[in-house]
């Protein structure tokens, strides 16, 4: 190992050798260094990570947390759990001593993102909060499991905030028509909310529809993928689940609009998404409806529950409505069945007409 001047360039310079996971031997140089001390800093740091001793510092750490799990998670997770450390773990503890960091610089941290206010004097949420610290808390159980730290101090610290179960929104079938009546000026809204609302797709799903996956002699959709627009880049990942990889069979009516609304499309290839248009478009669509029909407002996610809502109502089972919008456990889909209140006395109602009957015979 050395620290080199570059004469040439006036700075510093390392070349080390280390071992990679393989055993094989690597050599590593980092160039352009301005002090000497800082060239020996980071040759120190490199040694400690490369030979993964917890006496690394938490950002060193970091880096090894994010690379290790990237291959593992989806890269919109991962780009969401880099902007929490970024932003919320490392300015307090980036230069810390992994194995240094005690309960009570823990608990200190917690109380510091507790009282963090913005410019109108709000802080975080509750659900956020807890989300910040299931991501510490998450590195350091990276580090337990895989790299020999003695505990997870952030657990032992105990949580902030608290996991709230997001409300179930859903539109009756009278409410959902009032709504599409009033976006029906522009085509590309029109079938974008049909299609969330008799088929149940989720966003992603529905902005990578090509025509290629639209079977009109079956009417069907294939879905097979999903689109996101991550770091300014359109990006096709997998489907959220193994199973939301399914056929749809679309209303009859809906795969004749479709067919309809195609042949308008001027160009449009087999492969070419059939909605190009972005998430913040439709949400200002949605906006708007509420607005024009005056129906509450709900989130688009809730129109796959208006969906499901719709199908239990009609008498499905489970079994069936989960296969069709691709939930991995039928248990995801009795969550739902609470969402019309007028079960209840529907079923009130059909218990008093079978007293009614029993009586009359």
């Amino acid at each position: 190992m050395a620290v080199i001047k570059n004469k040439k360039t006036n700075t510093y310079e390392v070349r080390t050798y280390y071992k990679d996971w393989t055993g094989a031997r690597k050599q590593k140089t980092k160039r352009g260094f301005k002090r000497k001390c800082d060239a020996q800093d980071w040759e120190r740091a490199f040694k400690l990570k490369e030979n993964r001793s917890l006496d690394m510092t938490f950002g060193d750490f970091v880096n090894i947390y994010l690379n290790d799990i990237k291959p593992r998670i989806k890269y919109n997770t991962w780009l969401t759990k880099k902007h929490i450390v970024d932003k919320k773990i490392l300015p307090y503890f980036t230069d810390r001593k992994l194995q240094e960091i005690k309960t009570a610089d823990i608990r200190q941290w917690q109380n510091t993102i507790m009282n963090h206010r913005n410019a109108n004097g709000k802080g975080y949420s509750q659900v956020y909060l807890k989300t910040i610290h299931n991501q510490m808390s998450a590195i350091l159980n990276h580090a337990v499991n895989f790299y020999d730290l003695k505990s997870n101090v952030a657990r032992k610290a105990g949580s902030m905030g608290k996991e709230k179960s997001k409300e179930m929104l859903f539109w009756t079938k009278e409410e959902y028509t009032q709504f599409i009546e009033a976006v029906a000026d522009k085509p590309i809204s029109f079938y974008a909310f049909e299609i969330f609302y008799w088929c149940g797709l989720r966003m992603g799903e529905l902005l990578d529809l090509t025509p290629a996956d639209l079977d009109f002699s079956s009417h069907t959709i294939r879905i097979n993928k999903s689109y996101q627009r991550l770091e300014g880049k359109d990006v096709i990942t997998d489907p959220k689940t193994p199973k939301s990889n399914r056929i749809i069979v679309m209303p009859e009516f809906l795969s004749e609009e479709l067919e309809s609304y195609l042949s308008m499309l001027y160009g449009l290839k087999e492969t070419d998404r059939i909605f190009q248009i972005s998430k913040s478009y439709l949400h200002h669509e949605m906006d708007r409806g509420v607005k024009l029909s005056g129906v509450k407002r709900i989130r688009i996610h809730d129109l796959r529950h208006s969906h499901v809502s719709l199908l239990i109502n009609m008498g499905y089972s489970a079994v069936a409505i989960a296969e069709r919008v691709g939930h991995e456990s039928v248990e995801i889909t009795y969550r739902y069945a609470h969402l019309f209140p007028t079960i209840q006395k529907d079923m009130a109602d059909r218990l008093n007409e079978e007293r009614e009957d029993s009586w009359n015979e």
